[in-house]
């Protein structure tokens, strides 16, 4: 008896719902509602706040949550311990990543991965907008920055520096910028924001900047400033070879902002599949930074 109304707990405490735990695990809603609250007169502890709109877990519920997590991924990793144990990885994988760097760095890399695994499926999701991974059925997302959300797991794959940088041309017209109020003496080429990030006195600063350009597209923004329109702020994948060909010149390095990681996130409640985890892994070493 003390395994009834535990995974039926612990789906509705990660769907916040009782509906979507149900659907989760093929049983009505009645029977999952049945099942925890027999847990709770068992345990004799309220687990779940039940409004009309909402379920939360109780200071109680997070508690015994996070233990019967920890109970049901180690009972999922035994079991795919001996299923696997002699399989190759196969299956699908759903992935989601920001639109130009699955583009141009990720999907390549996903592609190399599956002609040495011909049995696994890819699907993916390019947007930069933050997916919600449980909603969307997702195995695995790729971030950029700061993470967020507590709830799921994270593996650094690599890192990305921006830089700011200008072409000759523009250079030899208008000057180069010695200093961060310099900005406001050129024309800055801009995307979706209307700041740029940089570092000053090891404190981090968001400078507004204003140009007669702004694109949503980095390949763009590149472009004008390959044609002397302005100074851009973009990350090394989309300028590098330019700043090697001297056709950008970097600008303002004294102020650059510390590199930003990237990740590998899949759900906490998610055990890492063997096929997820050759992935990350196989991404992790093609991307890696020295």
């Amino acid at each position: 008896m003390k395994w009834d109304g535990i995974s039926e707990f612990v789906y509705v405490a990660e769907y916040e719902s009782f509906t979507k735990a149900a659907k989760k695990m093929g049983i009505s809603t009645a029977q999952v509602s049945r099942q925890v609250s027999a847990l709770e007169q068992r345990l004799n502890i309220k687990l779940l706040y039940r409004t009309t709109r909402k379920v939360s877990l109780t200071e109680e519920g997070r508690v015994f949550y996070q233990h019967c997590r920890s109970v049901l991924d180690g009972l999922d990793a035994a079991e795919q311990a001996v299923s696997n144990l002699q399989s190759k990885p196969q299956g699908r994988i759903k992935l989601t990543a920001p639109v130009t760097y699955g583009e141009q760095q990720l999907l390549p890399l996903v592609n190399d991965f599956m002609v040495h695994y011909n049995d696994i499926e890819v699907t993916a999701f390019l947007s930069n907008q933050t997916v919600d991974l449980m909603e969307g059925g997702y195995d695995l997302a790729i971030r950029i920055g700061k993470l967020s959300d507590s709830t799921m797991m994270a593996k650094k794959l690599s890192r990305r520096t921006n830089f700011v940088c200008a072409a000759p041309a523009y250079i030899e017209k208008l000057g180069k910028p010695h200093s961060l109020n310099d900005l406001n003496q050129h024309n800055c080429l801009l995307g979706t924001l209307d700041y740029w990030h940089f570092k000053e006195a090891s404190k981090e600063r968001n400078i507004r900047v204003t140009g007669t350009v702004r694109y949503n597209s980095g390949y763009s923004l590149s472009d004008a400033a390959l044609k002397g329109l302005g100074i851009v702020q973009l990350p090394d994948y989309y300028v590098q070879k330019y700043l090697e060909s001297g056709e950008l010149m970097s600008v303002l390095d004294n102020y650059r902002e510390p590199e930003e990681e990237i990740w590998a996130v899949y759900p906490h409640n998610r055990h890492l599949s063997p096929k997820i985890r050759l992935l990350v892994d196989f991404l992790a070493e093609r991307l890696s930074k020295p």
